[in-house]
Formats: structure tokens, C-alpha cells, sequence
């Protein structure tokens, strides 16, 4: 079928342009359209981003002193091999990648219990241990006579966990990371998220003193050696046609006119699209559609902020750190749910030894006066997170402080270590609650927009957390513009528990052959 062809607008362009596809946003889901769209060389397509460089939620900054941190905890790992293919194009040498196998542990009791918690109970006082078998044994025997679901997160969580393990960890852990206490949680998203405990394998680890310690798709990990996970995003859209990526100030999204399929920019221009796919929050969408009755039911869509802070400290890392990659903290004598020992991922996400840095403060504080002379290194770095929500305020003046407290408190930092950068960094939107409602307004909107020929996908467009990672986003734009141009299923959207079931899934979008790197398949077909 012959395609109506709309000629790609070009950056000289101010007032109007008109194509085919229109895509918002340029971090991996908006990145993963574009790309595909560019392989079929189809239909005729743009890439808008309000901001100056690509990525969105998986971008990297860089403090004056030159130490790196990402816009929260991002690691990679796949369950696609289509997505690394496209990673592998974007940066194709081994030495662009490190892999890593993961070292994570929760920090409890004054103790670092290997992760996943629930399957390595030994390393927890004996006291503990006991209430914590006991209530997984009521819990399992319980679990045979129950007819129903759970009604919410906490009841699975003591359904399958028991209250021991329930309020050592899950209860304070998943409260500081959402925001929301877990009875406003549903608990239909968990897939592979959570390692459910088997009964005799948590009794015999704690007999033998042995780990488990390989749960879950991120047991094996990669990381790119430069430049931070933006780094990655950075690559992909460099494999894009220039002309056809629009980043900056003068893509910001004032209003989109959905009967009239154009999007109109804060600058005054305006894009005609035939079909968009947005990337966009849900709930800012709705707004920009000017639609009352949308607007109202994005309302119930829940999320919660993240803060991010970066500490770089001078000195050779301790031992106590070791190859440490990320670590829980369910606990209130810190602030921050996770932190990662971001040097631990490659040794380019911070300073050089040679390089000079002067020691703003000691992590203690103790009232000495530290040596304001720059020094040499070596350096490392932590850098940890912070979740806020209207049930969870944060004290946001003073959370770079309240942080290196909590390391110290945890054992992360000692008082007398010097402290030579900090970075703190809040996003406003850093987590998709799976909420009670959120299905039933997904329901709702998502269809309602698709009908309009507006495709809301990716992290918070589609605001499923259980497909947010960042390969899954990055197949939601993929599986969006198939979806768009030859009418097959979303699978990542619409079968979550599918695509998460373990394996890698060599991805088969749609009837033409699959598009390995580097090459472009010409498509005929009707938008």
C-alpha cells in the first residue's frame, strides 16, 4: 500500500511542519520510536525534547569537580535482544562497556544481609531469625485455606513473607521508596520485582549459612565506561538522522490540539502530525489536551519525587565497601532507600587521582578546620536516593547534610572522611505508584487517547512501573510505531508478566524481517 508521505520538517523550519509521525520526547522510549521509525524508513517522522540533550530519567550530570552521577540507580540489563542490538550499534567496542556481576546487600540490625532479604535471613540476629521463620510458616500454612486475592502490597507481602519479614523490611523498605504506605499499593505490578521466599530454601540457607544471592534479571549487569548511563541515550541518537531530532528550548510543548492532530510549541511554531506518540506524563498530557474530563481522572495517578545526592570523597575506597554495587537501607536512621558506590561502576565516573581537589568538609563534622588546599586523589563516590510525596515530606534544605549523616550512621562514610563534591538534584516525578487506582484510570485514558491516534507510552506516558526499566521503555516506543504502521500488539504495554517471565525475547515486532544494526528496510503501508 502506498504511504502518505509528509515531508520531514528540517531544523531551518520555524512556523510549521507536517509529518507522518510526531514523537515527544527524546529518552528511551521516545529514542526507541525514533529509531525504528528510522530503520522502516516509512513514514516521515520528528523527534521533539525540551531538553538540551537526550536520555530524560536516564540522563547523567557532572559536578564542577568532575565526578559523575546518573538521575537515579540505572544499570543494564535486557529482556530483549532487539534493544541490544541497538545499544550495541550506538556503542559497538568492548571497551565501551564494563559488566558487572551484582554485589547488593540490605543493611538491618547493624548487619548487611545479602539481597534479596527474605531468602538470606541467617546473617540477622537469632532472635530475629526465629520470629521470621515462624511467620513464614504461619504464613505458608495460611496461604493454603485463603480463597482470595489480596487486596493490596501489604496484604501479599504478609500473605507471602509474614509479618517478621514484613515489618523488618518490606513495610519500612517499599514505604521509603514509594512514598505510600503499602495499603495504597496494588500488587498486580510485582512480576519480577520481588523474590517470593521458598520456605525450605530460607530454612536450610539459615542452617548452612549460605547465600542466595543470584534472584533476578540484574544478577549480571552492564554499565557504560564513559559518560554515565546518558552516555547511552547520547550514542542512539547520535545513530539518528540530525535533521530529523529537535532538542532544546524551542521544543517545549505548549498545547496539543488532538482533533486537529497538530502540536503547538511554546515558541509559536506548530507540528501537524498523523499519528503521536508522547512520552510525556499522563497526567501532563491531559492537560496539555485542554480535556476536563481526562484531566480529572489522571488526578488519582499517583507518583512520588526523587532526590538524588552525590557525595565524592577523597581517599582510596575502604575495604568495607569493597565491589559493593547498590544497597538497601529500610531503616530510619537515614534518610535515603538505596545508595550506590558509583565508582564502584567505572573508574571514568570520577576525577582522576592527579587531579587536584580542595576538601570541603569533613563527613562528621567535628569542628575541625579541614585543609581548603586542593590535593590529589584518588577519589570515590556514593550517591543515593531520596523519595518525597505529599504523605512523605522531605526537609529539602537540608538533605545533603541529613544524607552524609545517614552514611555515616550506616557505616557507608567514616567522620573523618573528606568530603571534596556534592550534588543534589531533585525530580519531580521519580516513580509511577502502581496504585489501587491505577489500572482503572489506565483503562480509561490510555484507549480513550488511541482512539485520538495519540500513543501515550514509556515510564510515566504509560505509567506502568512493571515495564519502566529502561529496556522496557525504550520497546514500548518500538512496539508503539509497529503498532502504528503494521497493526501488531504491544507486548511490553499490554502482557507486563509476559515479557518479564525470564529469558530474552528475540523480538519479532512485526511481518517484515526483523532490523538488525545498521540496516534500513523501506516500507510501503497507509497511515
Amino acid at each position: 500500500m502506498a504511504i502518505s508521505q509528509r515531508a520531514a520538517p528540517t531544523k531551518a523550519d520555524s512556523a510549521y511542519a507536517n509529518v507522518d509521525v510526531l514523537v515527544i520526547g527524546a529518552g528511551p522510549t521516545g529514542l526507541g520510536a525514533a529509531k525504528r521509525l528510522h530503520q522502516i524508513n516509512g513514514p516521515s517522522w520528528l523527534l521533539i525534547d525540551c531538553n538540551e540533550k537526550p536520555g530524560g530519567l536516564a540522563s547523567t550530570d557532572i559536578t564542577p569537580e568532575g565526578f559523575l552521577y546518573d538521575v537515579g540507580g540505572h544499570v543494564i540489563f535486557s529482556h530483549y535482544d532487539y534493544f541490544d542490538n541497538c545499544l550495541d550499534e550506538a556503542l559497538p567496542h568492548t571497551s565501551d562497556w564494563y559488566t558487572h556481576q551484582r554485589v547488593s546487600y540490605v543493611r538491618c540490625k547493624d548487619a548487611w544481609v545479602p539481597y534479596p532479604f527474605q531468602n538470606n535471613l541467617y546473617m540477622l540476629p537469632k532472635e530475629d531469625q526465629v520470629r521470621c521463620v515462624d511467620d513464614l510458616i504461619d504464613a505458608a500454612f495460611a496461604a493454603r485455606a485463603v480463597q482470595t486475592e489480596p487486596k493490596d502490597f501489604d496484604e501479599w507481602i504478609v500473605r507471602t513473607m509474614g509479618t517478621g519479614v514484613a515489618e523488618l523490611f518490606m513495610r519500612p523498605y517499599n514505604f521509603k521508596v514509594w512514598g505510600v504506605p503499602p495499603t495504597m499499593m496494588q500488587w498486580r505490578w510485582l512480576g519480577e520485582r520481588v523474590a517470593v521466599p521458598d520456605l525450605k530454601t530460607v530454612i536450610r540457607n539459615i542452617i548452612c549459612r549460605e547465600t542466595a544471592g543470584d534472584w533476578g534479571p540484574n544478577a549480571t549487569f552492564r554499565f557504560p565506561a564513559r559518560g554515565g548511563t546518558g552516555a547511552i541515550w547520547s550514542a542512539v541518537a547520535g545513530t539518528l538522522p540530525q535533521e530529523n531530532v529537535h532538542l532544546g528550548t524551542r521544543s517545549v510543548v505548549a498545547r496539543v490540539d488532538a482533533a486537529a492532530h497538530r502540536v503547538y510549541l511554546d515558541d509559536g511554531s506548530v507540528i501537524a502530525y498523523g499519528r503521536l506518540i508522547s512520552t510525556m506524563p499522563l497526567d501532563v498530557l491531559c492537560h496539555a489536551l485542554g480535556d476536563e474530563d481526562m484531566q480529572g481522572s489522571s488526578k488519582s495517578l499517583l507518583y512520588c519525587s526523587t532526590h538524588v545526592v552525590g557525595v565524592g570523597i577523597r581517599g582510596e575506597r575502604p575495604a568495607h565497601i569493597g565491589d559493593k554495587c547498590w544497597l538497601y537501607f529500610p531503616e530510619d536512621n537515614c534518610p535515603f532507600y538505596r545508595a550506590t558506590v558509583f565508582s564502584n561502576y567505572s573508574p571514568f565516573n570520577q576525577p582522576e587521582a592527579s587531579v587536584k581537589l580542595a576538601t570541603l568538609f569533613t563527613a562528621g563534622g567535628d569542628g575541625d578546620t579541614p585543609d581548603f588546599e586542593a590535593k590529589e586523589g584518588p577519589y570515590w563516590s556514593l550517591m543515593v536516593e531520596v523519595s518525597q510525596s505529599r504523605v512523605k515530606p522531605v526537609d529539602e534544605a537540608n538533605l545533603v547534610n541529613d544524607c552524609i549523616r545517614g552514611l555515616i550512621n550506616t557505616g557507608m562514610l567514616r567522620p573523618q572522611d573528606e568530603i571534596v563534591s556534592t550534588y543534589h538534584r531533585k525530580f519531580e516525578r521519580g516513580y509511577p505508584i502502581p496504585s489501587l487506582e491505577r489500572d482503572r484510570v489506565l483503562a480509561r485514558l490510555l484507549p480513550r487517547l488511541k482512539a485520538q491516534q495519540i500513543w501515550s507510552r514509556g515510564r510515566f506516558g504509560a505509567w506502568k512501573y512493571e515495564v519502566g526499566n529502561q529496556d522496557h521503555s525504550f520497546m514500548q516506543g518500538v512496539e508503539a510505531v509497529d503498532n502504528i504502521v503494521f497493526g501488531t500488539a504491544e507486548m511490553t504495554l499490554e502482557h507486563p508478566d509476559f515479557v518479564n517471565a525470564g529469558g530474552k525475547r528475540e523480538w519479532h515486532g512485526s511481518n517484515i524481517p526483523v532490523c538488525h544494526t545498521g540496516v534500513t528496510v523501506t516500507v510501503h503501508s497507509s497511515l
